[in-house]
């Protein structure tokens, strides 16, 4: 989700000014609580109430364990003031106890690798309200212009533990998907992740029941009621028949089947990029969400009031755009990155970020052209900071700076330039989203795949965007067709070849180095490099 880096900072902070405790690595690495069971499956059944602003329901967990182990402690996530009781197991359990944001399940027993196991949590309490959904995360409760019950959560950064008992770590998805039903009000709708596949009436209450199949983030679990209304249609895309399915207040019917014709050139433009939609079996959505939006898998939740930009701004100030719906497109770009390819920890959250906010750029390419896309992504540069690093701190649930958007892009972009093939960039991000289709991974697995592809050691490339908050400049003088160049502020040995008058290449180092030009004009360079360029 496209945070303003004023929000950003305000929630998260410069890692390296926070000091971090040992809630912080209970949420945030795969402990002994967490590191011997691996989610296969959750089924979950929620009721919001708009009156009290509370929550309740359950979640069967099922596991395997991955590891023998003997007297094992389980670690559930669940953040107060939220309540729990263990209701349901296949397996006698010792006790439960709950340390703030924590219940530990004790055991007393050995377990041996490739055991199925299961237990069920009922939750029930008032959950955290979001101060600023979705960037100060929580429930949501309000009311349509007409007076309607709306309401939702958002958790990317705060968890969905803020109201699920759930495995709350990014490195565990449930292999199996989820099954999720929603208790209403008649006389509203309940939308979840994956396709609807039962209705069902008791008394004066509706219960929607919602499938999964594929493996899914915790934070894109997430229920949505209100008083929507539907409508769908239908995309041929390179894996078949794909359901696109949009679910808006009913009101805003015909704003959203006029805005949302920008969804089927975004999965033609997304599809040519990185390949084929992830989820086919889970089709895409669109919800209207009474916050301005997120990348929840299968169900991207749009809040951009049926209107072009951000928010009716050009986060470019080029105007190129406000000619596109940044809430369709950027969450859209999350289904590839973000949930499909899931960073194992938050401090790896540019993989996500930096990828989804060059989506930006390639879907401009496909749907007006390159010019316009060089023009914004490098119009986007204005809103990089340089205060902190893109990659966080590992193991206590820590984002890295919000530079990993506007920078992040500008450094896939600069990648781009050095590989100088469009056809093998394509292909590199296309063989991203297959290689590491529906997983988790790191930053050296990304890192490593895109030097692997390309033939290019970009190791120093990354250390120098995504590690240190210096921006390489190019020192250089000029004397007739004698060229002096080099580089100032790289990390050491960087690798970074440029361009310059158009087709000659040139590979600066620390040390000065001289070439020499065709012609005595004024050497021109290619804003396309996220570099510096300073005349001595």
């Amino acid at each position: 989700m496209k945070k303003t880096i004023a929000a950003f900072l305000l929630i998260s902070g410069f890692y390296s000014a926070q000091v971090f405790t040992k809630a912080d690595t209970l949420k945030g690495a795969n402990t002994n609580y967490r590191n011997f069971w691996d989610v296969k499956k959750y089924e979950i059944s929620v009721e919001a109430k708009f009156e009290d602003q509370s929550v309740s329901g359950s979640n069967k967990i099922t596991f395997e364990i991955t590891k023998n182990v003997t007297n094992p402690v389980f670690q559930i996530d669940l953040q107060q003031p939220m309540t729990y009781h263990i209701v349901d197991s296949d397996e006698k359990l010792c006790s439960s106890k709950r340390d703030g944001d924590f219940i530990f399940i004790e055991t007393n027993r050995t377990y041996k690798k490739g055991e199925i196991h299961h237990f069920t949590v009922q939750f029930s309490g008032t959950p955290i309200i979001a101060k600023n959904a979705p960037w100060d995360g929580g429930w949501v409760f309000k009311k349509d212009k007409n007076g309607n019950p709306w309401m939702s959560v958002a958790q990317e950064g705060i968890g969905a533990s803020v109201w699920l008992p759930i495995k709350d770590i990014w490195s565990d998805e449930p292999d199996n998907g989820m099954i999720m039903k929603i208790i209403t009000p008649k006389d509203l709708v309940g939308i979840a992740n994956g396709r609807l596949i039962d209705e069902a009436f008791i008394n004066d209450k509706k219960i929607y029941t919602w499938e999964v199949k594929n493996p899914i983030n915790a934070y894109s679990i997430v229920p949505n009621v209100g008083k929507y209304v539907n409508f769908k249609e239908t995309y041929e895309g390179e894996k078949g028949p794909l359901d696109l399915d949009y679910w808006v207040l009913d009101y805003n019917l015909e704003k959203a089947k006029k805005q949302f014709q920008q969804v089927k050139p975004m999965i033609k433009a997304f599809e040519y990029w990185f390949g084929p939609y992830p989820f086919y079996e889970d089709s895409y959505k669109l919800v209207e969400s009474p916050y301005l939006g997120m990348e929840h898998q299968s169900s991207v939740a749009y809040g951009n009031n049926f209107e072009n930009g951000y928010l009716g701004r050009d986060l470019s100030g080029t105007g190129v755009g406000l000619n596109w719906d940044f809430i369709i497109i950027h969450e859209s770009g999350h289904e590839w990155f973000a949930n499909n390819v899931t960073a194992k920890d938050q401090a790896d959250m540019w993989i996500h970020e930096s990828f989804t906010n060059y989506s930006e750029t390639l879907f401009t390419e496909n749907y007006m052209d390159k010019n316009s896309a060089e023009k914004y992504v490098i119009g986007i540069r204005n809103n990089i900071e340089n205060k902190s690093p893109i990659i966080g701190k590992y193991g206590v649930r820590n984002e890295g700076s919000g530079d990993m958007y506007y920078k992040g892009a500008n450094m896939i972009h600069t990648i781009r330039q050095i590989i100088n093939n469009d056809e093998k960039f394509r292909q590199i991000l296309r063989g991203l989203n297959k290689e590491f289709y529906h997983k988790t991974v790191t930053t050296k697995q990304i890192e490593n795949y895109i030097s692997e592809k390309s033939g290019i050691d970009f190791s120093t490339v990354f250390d120098q965007y995504l590690r240190t908050i210096q921006i390489p400049t190019l020192e250089y003088s000029q004397t007739g067709k004698i060229f002096k160049y080099r580089y100032a502020n790289g990390v050491k040995n960087l690798k970074l070849p440029i361009r310059i008058n158009g087709n000659q290449e040139i590979s600066p180092t620390e040390k000065w180095q001289t070439a020499t030009l065709s012609s005595e004009q004024p050497v021109q360079f290619d804003a396309n490099y996220y570099i510096f360029y300073s005349e001595k």
